[in-house]
C-alpha cells in the first residue's frame, strides 16, 4: 500500500509539473486538443494543486502541501493580473484570500516548529 501511495504522489507531482511547464502539450496528449488562453492558465493552477498533492501525501505534511499550493497560487494569480492582463472580477480577491491563507499557514508552521 505504501509503495502505491508513493508512486501516486510522484506521478501526480510529475503531471502537475508538466501542466505547469507545458499545459498545451499535456492537453494535446491527454485530450487530443491543445490548451490555449484561459484554459492554459487554469491548467497551470491545476498543476500547482497536483504538485502540492504530491508534497502532502500521507506520511508527509499536509500543512506544507497546502502552504506551498497557496503561496504559489497567490504568486501565479497576481502574475496573471499584473503581467498577463487577465482581470476577472474575482481575481484580486482570490489573490488576497490566498495571501492571507499563506500568512496564516506560515504562522502555523512557525508554531509547530516552536513546539
Amino acid at each position: 500500500m505504501r509503495g502505491a501511495l508513493a508512486f501516486a504522489a510522484v506521478s501526480e507531482a510529475a503531471t502537475g509539473l508538466a501542466l505547469l511547464i507545458a499545459p498545451s502539450l499535456v492537453g494535446q496528449l491527454l485530450l487530443g486538443e491543445p490548451l490555449s488562453g484561459v484554459a492554459a492558465a487554469v491548467a497551470r493552477v491545476a498543476g500547482l494543486a497536483l504538485i502540492a498533492l504530491g508534497i502532502a501525501w500521507p506520511g508527509r505534511s499536509p500543512l506544507l502541501g497546502m502552504l506551498i499550493y497557496s503561496a504559489l497560487v497567490t504568486l501565479y494569480l497576481a502574475y496573471l493580473g499584473a503581467a498577463d492582463g487577465m482581470n476577472g472580477i474575482l481575481l484580486w480577491p482570490a489573490v488576497l484570500l490566498h495571501a492571507v491563507l499563506t500568512a496564516l499557514m506560515l504562522r502555523d508552521v512557525s508554531k509547530a516548529r516552536d513546539s
